[in-house]
């Protein structure tokens, strides 16, 4: 995600960003455009990351459009934008696998490496909800560190990227996803054990 666009591109994203809260459908249509290559990339990532085979990139990014155009919110910049679609795309995926894992319940759970950002296939739908439930978990414990791991295993951003999206310094990005990793991890286990 990082270099392919330039300081005065990612100016002039966050311009027509800007446009777009003032209702400019035009001005969020065209900084979408700008940014389709990463945000297919991003979904990509995500795509691949859920090893769900009947959901593609295209789908997920098709749909964030459409939650990210209905977005009420205002977007500080491009690294804030793409946060923000990086958070929508798992809400999709995770809303998916709730549907799926919903028509079949069960399933052995395994240990996930969260560094590893592997899930596994259509059986292991249950892991991705798993994990979501475990995010919310954390967000109510630690809401910044909830972020970054969103940002860091939902989006595939490395650490310099999480920071400039959520506008941190990078040491707390590094603090935060150690602390997320390891209560995500003794929360998993504790799961794995009552199941």
């Amino acid at each position: 995600m990082t270099g392919e666009i330039t300081a005065e591109k990612a100016i002039a994203i966050t311009k027509l960003l800007a446009s777009s809260e003032n209702g400019g459908d035009t001005a969020f249509s065209v900084a979408v455009d700008r940014l389709y290559p990463e945000l297919r990339r991003l979904a990509g990532f995500q795509a691949s990351s859920a090893k769900i085979a009947s959901l593609c990139a295209t789908d997920i990014l098709h749909e964030a459009y459409l939650k990210l155009a209905a977005h009420d919110s205002t977007f500080n910049n491009k690294a804030h934008f793409m946060a923000v679609a990086s958070k929508a795309m798992r809400q999709i995926i995770v809303d998916y696998a709730r549907r799926k894992s919903a028509s079949k319940r069960g399933g052995g759970m395994q240990r996930i490496d969260f560094d590893d950002v592997q899930i596994g296939v259509n059986e292991q739908a249950s892991e991705l909800l798993l994990i979501d439930q475990l995010t919310m978990q954390l967000e109510k414990e630690n809401s910044r560190a909830a972020r970054v791991f969103e940002c860091r295993f939902f989006g595939g951003m490395n650490d310099r990227e999480t920071s400039d999206a959520m506008g941190i310094p990078l040491r707390t990005v590094q603090r935060d996803w150690m602390k997320a990793k390891a209560f995500l991890g003794h929360m998993w286990n504790a799961e794995n054990l009552t199941n």
